[in-house]
């Protein structure tokens, strides 16, 4: 396997990045996210990558993180979800706001990618749900303020409450779901996603 290429990039494109590696050129098929996380032409790039190797073709998958080649490799897992959908995914949403949608169960956010109808969407949070780490969803708060274990509850919860806040959530209803899981947790990352499961099922 093909874990990433490093060299310099030759080309930029609709969903794809041509890399030249020891003279050789790669043409990776990415998502509109990656290509423009990618340098100009000329510059030096590391691209993290997929290798898809079928009957007729063999693909190559280029993504600007080893994150966003890990939601990829989810996404496919996903009945009638492919290679080029799970790209289209990845290009209308952000990792972050991909990884919210799923663990809340926003179809209508999900159903705005290329090719997702409102079944594959369900399909998407169903099944992925569960698979979604804290990592993907917490966003950092002020280093001041930051969560480590051993904090008090009330600090904890304060922080959680701003991380929902800053998720796109409101005041109402990010102390709201706190509050419905302030018992089964103290710190902060704990509660983000306890909080964002419970805003998922109201």
């Amino acid at each position: 396997m093909i874990d990433f290429i490093e060299g310099i990039v030759a080309d930029k494109g609709h969903n794809e990045v041509i890399v030249n590696a020891g003279g050789v050129g790669f043409l990776l098929q990415c998502s509109m996210t990656t290509v423009s996380a990618a340098p100009a032409a000329g510059e030096k790039w590391r691209c993290y990558t997929i290798l898809n190797v079928r009957e007729d073709a063999m693909e190559l998958y280029g993504f600007s993180t080893k994150q966003e080649r890990d939601m990829f490799r989810r996404l496919c897992s996903v009945s009638g979800v492919g290679a080029k959908t799970a790209l289209g995914v990845l290009s209308a949403l952000s990792l972050k706001d991909l990884s919210v949608a799923i663990v809340t169960g926003d179809v209508t956010s999900l159903a705005r990618a290329p090719g997702i109808g409102k079944k594959t969407a369900q399909r998407i949070a169903m099944e992925l749900k569960d698979k979604i780490e804290q990592t993907d969803v917490t966003v950092p708060v002020d280093a001041a303020g930051a969560g480590t274990a051993g904090q008090p509850a009330a600090s904890a919860e304060k922080e959680a409450q701003a991380a929902l806040q800053a998720l796109g959530y409101t005041a109402a209803e990010a102390a709201r779901a706190i509050n419905q899981v302030r018992d089964k947790a103290t710190e902060t990352n704990q509660l983000i996603m306890l909080a964002l499961r419970q805003i998922g099922s109201l």
